[in-house]
C-alpha cells in the first residue's frame, strides 16, 4: 500500500469546565473559584442524552499525540465538542468571556504542548466587533489559523447577513479560514423525533445547508472573493445536488433576489475558495470530484467522536486502497487541500 502524508482538517478536543475556569471571566469578574457543580459553561446540544448514544474516545492532548503516531497523521486542527453548542448561547457578555477563555485554554492545553495540535478559535459572533477583536487576538497572539462559525445558532439570522461583513473583512485581511460546523439539532423542524439516530442523521446537514444557502445567495462569496470557508462533517455528496438546485433557482429568480451575483452558484463553488470535508467511504466521491474539482475536498478524522479509538485506525488505509480515485486525488484530499485551506504552504 502506498503511503501518503496526511493532515486532519477536522478533529476535536474535549473541553473541561474546571480547566477552562482559570481563564474564564464574566462582566469583568474572574470565574476561577465560582461554583460549577450544577451548570456547564456550554449549553446542551439538545434534549438527547448523547453520552448514552455516542461513544467518545479519549481526546485529551496525550491521547491526541499518540493518535497522531498511530495513524501517521502530521497534524490536526481541533474544533470543540461541547463548544459546538456555542451558537446556542444567548448572553452576549458570556459569549465574549467564554470565547476568550476557551481559546486561551485550547492554546495552552493543546497547541502549546505540541504544535501539531492546532486550535480553531471560537468567536463571540453575537457581538460582531468583539468577534473581530477576538479573531485578531487568536491569530496574532495564539497563532490560530482559523475560527468556527456554529452552523446552528439562535441569532435569528444566518451568516450571510451583512452584519457579519466586518468579520469577513478581517478574516480576509488576516488571511485565515472560517469553518461552518453543526451539531445542535434544535430548531430545524424535527424536534419531535423519538430516536437519536433520526436526529443525528439530519442535524449536521440541515444546519450546513441553511448557512450555505445564505452565504451564497446573500452574496458573501461575491463580496469577499479571497475569503476561505469550509463546510464540515456532513460529507460532500450533497454538494452536486446543491449546485444544480442553486443554479436552477438562480436562473429563475436570481435577477430579482440576488442581482449582485455575477456568476452561477456552481461557478463560485468550482472556482472560489469554498472547501468541504468528505467521508472516506462516500461512494459518490468520484462524482463530487468531477463536479466540484479535486482541490476543494479534504480529509477529516472527527476523532474522538462517535467511535471507539480502534475504529478510527482503519479510515486512512481503507481510503488509500480505494480504486475509484487516483493517487493524485488522494494526495490532495489527504494533504494538499488542507494545507492550502489553513495556509500551511
Amino acid at each position: 500500500m502506498k503511503r501518503f502524508r496526511v493532515i486532519d482538517a477536522d478533529g476535536h478536543c474535549i473541553e473541561h469546565d474546571d480547566q477552562i475556569a482559570q481563564y474564564a471571566t464574566y462582566l469583568g469578574r474572574s470565574l476561577k473559584n465560582a461554583d460549577r457543580s450544577c451548570f456547564s459553561y456550554f449549553p446542551s446540544l439538545d434534549g438527547w442524552f448523547r453520552a448514552a448514544s455516542d461513544r467518545i474516545a479519549a481526546g485529551d492532548p496525550e491521547s491526541w499525540v499518540s493518535f497522531l503516531a498511530d495513524t501517521g497523521m502530521e497534524m490536526t486542527f481541533l474544533y470543540p465538542t461541547g463548544g459546538l453548542a456555542f451558537g446556542l448561547i444567548q448572553d452576549r457578555d458570556w459569549s465574549i468571556g467564554l470565547a476568550s477563555a476557551y481559546n486561551d485554554w485550547l492554546y495552552n492545553a493543546y497547541t502549546k504542548r505540541d504544535g501539531r495540535l492546532q486550535g480553531i478559535a471560537l468567536l463571540p459572533f453575537l457581538d460582531v466587533p468583539a468577534a473581530v477583536t477576538e479573531l485578531r487576538r487568536a491569530v496574532r497572539e495564539l497563532g490560530m489559523r482559523g475560527a468556527l462559525l456554529p452552523a446552528a445558532n439562535v441569532m435569528g439570522k444566518a451568516f450571510g447577513h451583512r452584519d457579519f461583513d466586518p468579520l469577513y473583512e478581517e478574516a480576509e485581511r488576516l488571511d485565515v479560514a472560517l469553518a461552518l460546523h453543526g451539531a445542535p439539532s434544535r430548531g430545524f423542524g424535527f424536534d419531535f423525533f423519538d430516536s437519536f439516530i433520526k436526529t443525528h442523521t439530519l442535524e449536521h446537514p440541515f444546519a450546513i445547508l441553511v448557512q450555505f444557502t445564505s452565504l451564497m445567495f446573500d452574496g458573501v462569496f461575491e463580496r469577499f472573493p479571497r475569503l476561505r470557508v469550509a463546510f464540515l462533517e456532513c460529507g460532500a455528496g450533497w454538494v452536486p445536488y446543491m449546485m444544480d438546485r442553486m443554479d436552477d433557482e438562480f436562473e429563475k429568480r436570481g435577477s430579482r433576489w440576488c442581482p449582485f451575483l455575477r456568476r452561477k452558484p456552481s461557478e463560485y463553488i468550482r472556482e472560489g475558495n469554498i472547501y468541504f470535508s468528505c467521508e472516506v467511504e462516500e461512494r459518490t466521491l468520484p462524482y463530487v470530484i468531477e463536479l466540484v474539482g479535486e482541490d476543494r475536498i479534504f480529509f477529516a478524522s472527527d476523532f474522538p467522536h462517535e467511535r471507539a479509538r480502534p475504529d478510527f485506525l482503519h479510515d486512512i488505509p481503507e481510503f488509500v486502497e480505494r480504486t475509484d480515485l487516483s493517487d493524485k486525488v488522494k494526495e490532495k484530499i489527504l494533504l494538499h487541500n488542507a494545507r492550502r485551506f489553513y495556509r500551511l504552504d
